[in-house]
């Protein structure tokens, strides 16, 4: 029974949530740092789940292949390639070092 009021608190602060974004003034919404913060925030959080998922394992700080991946995407990125050309470097690179690493 206790799953059922967990999914039902959620269901309600998601809704809550949703509401209380619709409840925002307009004027409020149009100021430039509103503007700057809603424009960062998505990068802000894109960036905190990939360093959580390559850096972590459960509890511990790991530094194993998908950090070698992470680092071939950069110099990608930094080179200007094609997104593609950035996802296949990163898996490329992962693979190689988890094949080399055992």
């Amino acid at each position: 029974m206790n799953i059922w009021i967990a999914i039902g608190v959620t269901a309600f602060g998601c809704y809550a949530v949703k509401l209380v974004g619709l409840m925002v003034p307009a004027g409020v919404l149009e100021r430039p740092l509103v503007r700057r913060l809603a424009a960062l925030l998505p990068v802000a959080l894109l960036a905190a789940l990939t360093a959580q998922q390559t850096f972590s394992d459960g509890q511990t700080l790991v530094l194993d292949a998908r950090a070698a991946g992470v680092a071939a995407a950069a110099v990608a990125l930094i080179l200007r390639a094609p997104f593609l050309l950035v996802v296949g470097a990163a898996v490329v690179v992962t693979a190689g070092v988890r094949a080399l690493g055992g």
